[in-house]
């Protein structure tokens, strides 16, 4: 269970969503979250990747060292 408190703003737009709809605050509050939290997960990744990179752990390989790797040159 999440509870989380939003600014009164927020609680207002979301509360007349839902009276306009005749759907729930809560569908509306798991909407959002479902659709960004894949967002939030990928920018979480690429900001601990691109750390790697800077720091050297990982390498990088052009695309061009892949693309003959895997035989799609033109």
């Amino acid at each position: 269970m999440l509870a989380i408190r939003l600014p009164e703003e927020i609680e207002d737009r979301l509360s007349e969503l839902a009276k306009a709809t005749g759907r729930t605050k809560t569908f509306y509050a798991r909407e959002a979250i479902l659709q960004h939290l894949e967002e939030l997960e990928d920018i979480y990744l690429a900001e601990a990747r691109a750390i790697k990179i800077r720091s050297g752990e990982t390498k990088t390989i052009s695309l061009d060292n892949v693309m003959v790797e895997y035989g799609l040159e033109n």
